[in-house]
């Protein structure tokens, strides 16, 4: 037990690290079937009696090769850190490597940094050279899949009861039309509101008791963004538009407007809706957010890290962010009680949220051996549905350091469902450090049917950028841009990619 507690303490400091690099605009939002290798399940149903029990020794027998070192091959490691990230590196040798040898003596886990791009994956994958297993947006599937450039996993997950323990919803966004699966998750988010309480609070925005009376629509986030501005003269929301995070983060209060902004076709084609009515209403909140200085001073300067440096600093009092992001104030100096996280505001069109995070994906040349030799890796980092003693012992060091650096103890976004998350809370709940009633309605409404949504299909990264674009052009001139003509625009360019696609 008590080395497991070490090794726990090194994972959560590459579990902080992960979250400090991994959590940018581009690669936390992301922009997409081939037949499974096992062909003999007919001749398996056919077998007698006699044949399944042959069937049934030689898996013990291959499972006694297992133990003993008898199989042989190797995996490479897409998910290895980059060179830079020392303590990550130094947990892998230490820590997973020798643990997975002990399950696997003679298979090899070569270390491969990979950070996936669609134009060097597509590239690696038709070449033969995709690395076993690597991460991946949860945008990216269907284009993976419909192009055969990830293996189906299915039958793998099956053997081990993983299918049924992943999150339906992100179980279907990683399948195919048949149901057929494609990768795991490694984490999972949703989009909503951060809140710092002292602006607010000073703002007078706040309920009979005292507790923050958060916005509940975009109309509202407007009306308090200039109660804010005249009562503390600090900007009521902060709003990326420095780069592709502008787009994102708007995408998310377009769908709120009902815009849907690219729809996939039956024939594998793709139509650009940038231009609706709908994405109009959404960018005239921006138009009136700029012109009313609702938000920070110059917007252009802003990207995923300067929100957290606005609520961390008392100098805007809303921020779009994820659960997975709560560190960030803490970072900056913020207790737990001084911020908290409210459900996306819902706008005329409905309620909707984004979910992302990180999938694990296979290469399309791996062996259904080697796939299971990857799954057993990332069992051994903590990324499964397995519950065991040094995964308690990893949540609770995680709990017991977010309590020791002031972050937040909240409930996990469960990639998984089952046993794990059950497990999970009960740490949770022994170590919470937050008011809990500030924070319940952002999980309760990530857990409402259709909240949830998945980014856009397509070339995703692409469309933020050109709507990243037209941010631009309404902050340089709120007055005089023509928000019509400035879509249109940018719908068009998007469709030339689509069509190119």
């Amino acid at each position: 037990m008590k080395k497991r507690k070490v090794l726990s303490l090194i994972l959560v400091s590459t579990m902080i690290m992960s979250t400090l690099a991994g959590c940018g605009n581009g690669d936390s939002a992301g922009s997409s079937a081939p037949a499974t290798e096992e062909t003999n399940n007919a001749a398996d149903d056919s077998a007698t009696d006699d044949n399944a029990a042959d069937d049934d020794a030689a898996a013990n027998s291959a499972a006694d090769d297992s133990a003993s070192g008898g199989e042989s091959g190797s995996i490479t490691l897409g998910i290895w850190p980059e060179d830079t990230e020392t303590e990550a590196i130094a947990t892998h040798t230490d820590y997973y490597v020798p643990a997975f040898n002990e399950m696997h003596p003679d298979v090899e886990a070569v270390p491969a940094y990979y950070k996936y791009a669609p134009d060097t994956y597509v590239a690696m994958a038709t070449a033969g050279n995709a690395p076993t297993v690597f991460e991946s947006w949860y945008t990216e599937p269907e284009k993976l899949i419909r192009n055969g450039l990830v293996k189906d996993i299915t039958d793998v997950l099956n053997e081990r009861g993983w299918a049924d323990s992943m999150s339906p919803a992100i179980r279907d966004l990683l399948s195919d039309d048949n149901g057929r699966i494609y990768g795991v998750p490694r984490d999972a988010y949703s989009l909503g509101l951060m809140i710092n309480v002292k602006l607010f609070t000073d703002a007078g925005l706040v309920n009979d008791d005292g507790s923050v009376k958060y916005p509940t629509t975009w109309e509202e986030v407007y009306e308090d963004s200039k109660i804010i501005r005249e009562k503390t003269g600090e900007a009521g929301f902060c709003m990326q538009a420095s780069d592709g995070g502008g787009g994102w983060h708007w995408s998310n209060i377009a769908w709120n407007y009902g815009a849907t902004l690219c729809s996939a076709n039956a024939d594998g084609t793709y139509t650009s809706n940038l231009n609706s009515s709908e994405a109009v209403a959404a960018m005239e909140w921006v138009q009136k957010m700029i012109t009313d200085k609702c938000v920070t001073d110059d917007p252009t300067q802003e990207n995923w890290g300067t929100g957290f440096d606005r609520i961390g600093t008392n100098t805007a009092a809303m921020y779009i962010a994820a659960n997975d992001a709560v560190d960030q104030p803490s970072y900056r100096g913020m207790n737990p009680d001084e911020f908290f996280l409210a459900p996306m505001p819902a706008g005329p069109g409905g309620h909707f949220t984004l979910m992302g995070g990180t999938p694990y994906f296979f290469s399309p040349d791996a062996t259904d051996d080697e796939v299971r030799w990857a799954l057993d890796y990332l069992e051994v980092m903590g990324k499964s549905p397995e519950v065991s003693d040094a995964a308690r012992d990893g949540w609770t060091a995680d709990a017991e350091y977010r309590v020791e650096k002031g972050i937040p103890v909240i409930p996990t976004f469960p990639a998984w469902v089952g046993a794990v998350v059950d497990e999970q809370n009960k740490v949770i709940d022994e170590y919470t450090n937050i008011d809990m009633d500030l924070w319940q309605p952002y999980f309760d409404f990530s857990k409402e049917e259709g909240a949830l949504r998945a980014e856009e299909p397509g070339d995703t990264q692409t469309m933020y950028t050109l709507l990243n674009d037209v941010l631009q052009a309404i902050i340089a001139d709120p007055s005089g841009v023509d928000i019509q003509a400035e879509l249109d625009s940018a719908n068009d360019a998007y469709q030339a990619v689509l069509d190119a696609m």
